[in-house]
């Protein structure tokens, strides 16, 4: 019979808090760089909004699922949570004005253009895995 100990207990819960919060942290940062409000098109049944957000925090889910598993200490996870951030904002700014300069993305989305958003949403979770992938070192 396999007991827990309190310390493994603790410390799961540490990484779970502290895995919502980065998941939190993302929503909000992600949410920061758009000049519409994401949760209101999203309540009024946008779905081009809801896929990018989501594929957005998708990708970032992958990248905390990485940091976990390789990460040498809970602060070493959270810097690395962070960077999954900032990675994944970048990303979005070179999508959206090196790659389709001409194609204003935000406004598209905004408009409930479905396959801006799906494509948005299928960058997120690329994203993701390659900065998960760049991760594993």
């Amino acid at each position: 019979m396999t007991y827990i100990s309190i310390e493994s207990f603790l410390s799961f819960l540490a990484h779970l808090g502290t895995g919502f919060g980065l998941i939190i942290l993302g929503l909000i940062v992600f949410s920061l760089t758009t000049k519409f409000s994401e949760r209101q098109l999203i309540k009024e049944g946008n779905i081009a909004v809801a896929l990018k957000l989501w594929g957005k925090t998708i990708g970032l889910a992958i990248v905390i699922y990485t940091v976990w598993s390789g990460s040498v200490s809970l602060l070493d996870a959270f810097i690395w949570g962070l960077i999954g951030i900032a990675a994944q904002v970048i990303a979005y700014f070179v999508i959206e004005y090196l790659l389709t300069p001409k194609t204003h993305l935000a406004k598209k989305v905004e408009e409930g253009n479905i396959a801006v958003g799906f494509s948005l949403f299928a960058a997120g979770i690329v994203v993701g895995i390659i900065v998960a992938a760049s991760l594993t070192y």
